[in-house]
């Protein structure tokens, strides 16, 4: 049922000549109801009910335990939380409890293949203090920018400069981990890098993940950082078994099982690999029924992504009006994806999806193991890339997110429709984007909005195939009751001298072609 049906039925009561009222945009604080809140609750992050919880209600007004079926769902749903809660247990890899006061090394490539492009190494280990920042009781002591010609060597620099490194770290007292800003450092070389230093030694993927694990809020987000974590703890086994066959002499095997450690290890392992899959595919096929749900109730999707904190929340809450929306200053402050009403200006609802944030230099497990989640943006009507224009990183900030995006595998027409926002430009004065077709805005002061929705809403209506039109009915014919059943309606004028009405609708191509095909008297126009 459109939104204006119910609004339209005491017109004609009265026969009063006024327009229907039309959805405005969303005041701030304000509650979404009807067929797009039902279809933001399609969204909703699937837990089931734990302890203590009230039941769910169902869909007619029932709740969850209203039948047998119901239970025996509740009695599964709660048979694999427990499995969940199993695999969810508390990370081997994760820091030592409490505060740490860190050092972070940058290596400084300044020559050759390895020299990176678009970056600096003072701006590499300012996004490494940020990284270190967000973690909560985490302080950087001191931040050392070292050379090397090769930061895939065993240990990342070359002799002179390990020496270097190593005096300047053991004079740090109060030091307690290093931070040493590379993508990855095998299990051998952490466990020396941490003997020769005398502290905890941290490489970028660990940090990271240790940033996704204090922000997963969701079951879903949980089960993916427990599944990026799992090469990590195969790599770790080889320097465990190591040790152990110095300490027992050689002798490997488990107590007449004929497996040895690293073996029991890795199929443990991978069993609980698998066992992370399946749950993480369970959850995806559900999402696949409320993705269908969700595109039968036909309101646009938009997905909002950028580099980790360029303003995508901000902007969402801009563009929405939802008061219940608080950014943070952070890095990855989202991890799930969050689903959020709105109106463009042709008083068409949409939904904006809220997404994680890329970061450089990210190893491709992490970015796997949460596929699952940006899976949901190749099923979106169209993505805004939101860019920190302010950022000293800007270009490689976005090679980063464009690249990302590639490996997503999304459809063609999505990457060439994405609609590119310079967000803070109220941080540099009289800012012209230099890219052709970027929107200069500030969303925390709401400039450029007006002109950022007005783009929005004409990629959506080519994406979806849709027009706005107002169409002249007759109040005793079937039209209306056929443009509320097939179309979106906006907003109906009634002129009760001739018993007519001029509707105005949201209408995909093919359905506009079934009307004039039922009704080829009817008069419409294009506003």
């Amino acid at each position: 049922m459109g939104p204006g049906r119910c609004l339209l039925r005491p017109l004609l009561r009265c026969c009063r000549a006024a327009p229907a009222a039309v959805p405005p945009p969303l005041p701030r604080g304000a509650a979404v109801r009807g067929p797009l809140s039902a279809a933001l609750r399609l969204w909703a992050p699937q837990r089931p009910p734990g302890r203590g919880e009230p039941p769910r209600t169902g869909g007619g007004g029932r709740t969850a335990g209203g039948d047998d079926d119901d239970d025996d769902d509740e009695e599964d749903d709660e048979e694999e939380d427990e499995d969940v809660e199993e695999l969810l247990g508390p990370s081997p890899l994760g820091p030592v409890a409490g505060a740490q006061r860190v050092a972070v090394v940058q290596p400084a490539v300044r020559w050759g293949p390895k020299k990176p492009q678009l970056t600096t190494a003072e701006l590499q280990i300012a996004e490494a203090v940020a990284l270190v920042d967000t973690l909560p009781n985490w302080t950087v002591l001191d931040k050392i920018i070292i050379p090397t010609k090769n930061p895939d060597k065993k240990f990342v620099f070359g002799k002179g400069n390990f020496d270097v490194l190593t005096e300047k770290i053991k004079k740090m007292p109060h030091v307690t981990a290093v931070f040493l800003n590379v993508e990855r450092i095998s299990s051998i070389t952490k466990k020396e890098l941490e003997d020769a230093w005398g502290v905890k030694v941290f490489d970028r993927y660990t940090v990271v993940l240790h940033i996704f694990r204090c922000n997963a809020r969701t079951k879903e987000a949980k089960l993916q950082i427990a599944l990026a974590e799992i090469p990590l703890l195969r790599s770790n086994l080889k320097n465990e078994v190591s040790q152990l066959d110095q300490q027992r002499g050689g002798s490997r095997y488990i107590m007449g099982s004929g497996e040895t450690f690293m073996e029991t290890q890795n199929r443990l392992l991978k069993e609980k690999e698998l066992k992370i899959r399946h749950v993480l595919e369970k959850l995806r096929r559900k999402r696949s029924l409320l993705r269908t749900q969700r595109r039968k109730r036909e309101f646009p999707v938009i997905s909002v992504m950028g580099y980790t904190n360029c303003g995508k929340t901000t902007l969402i809450k801009a563009l929405t009006g939802e008061a219940g929306l608080q950014p943070q200053d952070q890095l990855f402050a989202t991890l799930d994806i969050t689903a959020h009403a709105g109106y463009l200006p042709s008083h068409m609802a949409v939904i904006y999806v809220d997404t994680i944030g890329f970061l450089s230099d990210l190893p491709h497990n992490l970015v796997e193991s949460f596929s699952a989640t940006l899976e949901e943006v190749a099923y979106s009507d169209l993505i805004v890339h939101v860019r920190d224009i302010t950022h000293p990183e800007t270009v490689l900030q976005k090679a980063s997110v464009l690249s990302v995006l590639k490996n997503l595998n999304l459809p063609s027409h999505l990457l060439e429709s994405m609609v590119e926002v310079h967000n803070k430009v109220d941080l540099i004065e009289r800012y012209e984007p230099t890219e052709e077709n970027a929107l200069a805005i500030s969303a925390l002061h709401g400039h450029g909005l007006e002109e950022l929705k007005e783009e929005i809403e004409k990629k959506i209506l080519k994406a979806t195939g849709k027009k706005i039109l107002t169409i002249k009915v007759n109040l005793q014919g079937p039209q209306l009751s056929w443009l509320y059943k097939e179309a979106t309606v906006q907003e109906v004028e009634v002129m009760p001298e001739d018993g007519t009405a001029m509707v105005t609708v949201i209408i995909s191509n093919s359905a506009f072609g079934k009307y004039r095909n039922l009704f080829p008297s009817s008069a419409f126009f294009i506003p």
